[in-house]
């Protein structure tokens, strides 16, 4: 990563290192060397199927081991932190992904070159919408943190009061108190009694006593928080990963006619150049003009599809066919499915959303009901009840 010296956000950039070492010559080391297998006369060992010897690779470094690239990033980053602190910036960089830095988000997909300069330019593109449903996604999820830690911590300070009031005492003396008629308002009887009211409705509906019970449903809830969360990330990568499939489909279905076109017309130059006679050099001449001048034609097109093709056999390595179109409705469907799972999930987070509510809601009436008690018992003492 470098960081820019006229704006202040970092860049992320991609460097290739070479496994191989350099020599004094300036040449390279190999990585590896073969060790034949002999048999019990020490013999070199012969396959008749693959017509070589038995042999099998040992490595001439550990430059290749999945440790070493954590090791090599990890030291990246504390290079860059140092820089950023040396230069006094307060932005710092992580090598590890979010889920081990324990940041509860979906990471974003890589835009590109051409999709980033067209954000910039105003243009909205595909990656960009689904960045910012992302976004979104992760938005709500800190909301909704935010408020539950809230909530936490609001009944932690509850339940170490030295005599808090029970849910159902606080409830009772505001239903059944008898003189409280002639002491309050036409509005204030209406406000307190719907209060306690809902407030009883929630409890009894979850089956709740007291403060504790309260904390219990409270924990819950993160609970519930915490799986939607897990159950949404993968779910969110593996459609990235699908939309990516499905657009390299879409870029190989469209545009491979152009491809086996233009290697036609190649093929037929080819044939025109190996022939003699008069007029031959001439016919052969036209065909390659013919050729190239259709590959600049639809360049683009051709490119596209090349690129689709090298994704796809990435993807789908032996099961790749070239005569055959990759597994779209199958992609298709999955992606359906996805979007089914991720439509439940937010529907358990819009009801999550309504019971957090719900609780802050009666936080709040425990509040105001309790604060009107202590000024109906000490109406000449002033109290300051934190909100």
């Amino acid at each position: 990563m470098s960081l820019r010296a006229t704006r202040y956000e970092l860049d992320v950039i991609h460097l290739l290192n070479s496994l191989c070492r350099l020599q004094e010559d300036s040449g390279y080391f190999s990585t590896s060397h073969d060790i034949y297998h002999l048999d019990e006369q020490g013999n070199k060992i012969y396959d008749p199927i693959k017509r070589q010897y038995k042999c099998g690779k040992v490595q001439t470094t550990d430059w290749n081991e999945q440790t070493k690239a954590e090791e090599w990033r990890a030291a990246w980053a504390d290079y860059v932190n140092g820089v950023l602190e040396h230069n006094g910036h307060t932005a710092r960089i992580d090598h590890r992904s979010y889920q081990r830095q324990g940041i509860d988000q979906v990471p974003t997909i890589h835009l590109g070159a051409a999709a980033s300069q067209m954000e910039k330019r105003g243009i909205r593109t595909e990656r960009g919408d689904i960045n910012r449903g992302i976004e979104v996604t992760n938005q709500k999820l800190r909301q909704l943190n935010a408020r539950l830690v809230k909530l936490q911590t609001w009944l932690k300070e509850e339940t170490e009061n030295t005599e808090p009031p029970t849910l159902a005492d606080v409830i009772s003396n505001i239903l059944y108190r008898k003189d409280q008629a002639g002491k309050q308002s036409h509005y204030s009887k209406i406000y307190s009694i719907k209060a306690a009211a809902d407030m009883l409705n929630f409890l009894t509906s979850n089956k709740i006593t007291d403060m504790a019970g309260l904390d219990k449903k409270l924990q819950g809830m993160i609970g519930q928080q915490f799986a939607i969360r897990d159950e949404l990330k993968p779910i969110e990568r593996r459609m990235k990963t699908i939309d990516e499939h499905l657009r390299h489909s879409g870029n190989y279905k469209a545009y491979r006619k152009h491809k086996a076109h233009y290697e036609k017309l190649y093929a037929d130059y080819t044939t025109l150049k190996k022939a003699t006679g008069f007029g031959a050099g001439r016919k052969s001449q036209k065909s390659l003009d013919t050729a190239n001048e259709y590959y600049e034609t639809y360049r683009n097109e051709i490119t596209m599809y090349e690129n689709a093709e090298r994704y796809l056999r990435g993807v789908l390595q032996k099961h790749f066919d070239p005569k055959k179109l990759p597994p779209i409705a199958k992609w298709e469907a999955e992606r359906e499915s996805l979007t089914a799972d991720k439509k439940r999930l937010n529907h358990e987070y819009a009801t999550l959303k309504d019971e957090t509510a719900k609780v802050e809601k009666i936080r709040s009436n425990v509040y105001d009901i309790m604060s009107a008690e202590r000024h109906r018992e000490q109406p000449h003492k002033s109290q300051d009840i934190d909100r």
